[in-house]
């Protein structure tokens, strides 16, 4: 029989497993690799919850073991994403405006081309999280996050432009 922390772990994990299949989809496009990276990030999570002293919100918590697991995974994987299609993203997909379907991939092929901290960042402010929240994450100010923010919406407006061009 689990124990109450147990219980309240999974409960949470159950909670906000959204956010681990969200890091999964963008660091891992095998379906079979990503049901991997899911129960690794779990694993992790798990194993760091003891540490968790709820200063910062479990979604903020569980989004940085997350990011971590999968970062270490992807390099130890050394593997480079080449490749989205919109079958990996069901909602754009699904979408009746062939343009705005065709700019949803090309920006999804662009933040995939991104390196892996700065692919987080993204993430997490389409998320909706705060620049204070992706900085606690991250492990940076929130200052520095606005910078990097700034300078990564250019970077990806440039690049799924010319991305864009070759659909």
């Amino acid at each position: 029989m689990p124990t109450t922390q147990e219980q309240h772990f999974i409960q949470q994990l159950q909670t906000h497993q959204a956010i681990v299949h969200k890091v999964c989809n963008m660091y891992v496009h095998d379906v079979t690799e990503r049901e991997d990276l899911f129960q690794e990030i779990s694993g992790q999570a798990w194993k760091a919850f003891a540490s968790f002293r709820g200063d910062a919100k479990f979604s903020t918590w569980l989004y940085r073991v997350a990011i971590n697991t999968a970062v270490a995974h992807y390099r130890k994987q050394k593997r480079t994403i080449t490749t989205i299609t919109a079958d990996s993203f069901p909602t754009i997909a699904q979408s009746d405006d062939t343009l705005e379907k065709q700019q949803a991939i090309a920006m999804y092929k662009a933040i995939a081309a991104l390196p892996p901290v700065d692919k987080a960042l993204v993430m997490l402010y389409l998320d909706d999280f705060s620049y204070a929240d992706i900085g606690e994450t991250l492990g940076i100010t929130a200052n520095n996050v606005a910078v990097k923010m700034n300078r990564l919406k250019q970077k990806l407006k440039v690049d799924s432009e010319k991305i864009l061009e070759t659909l």
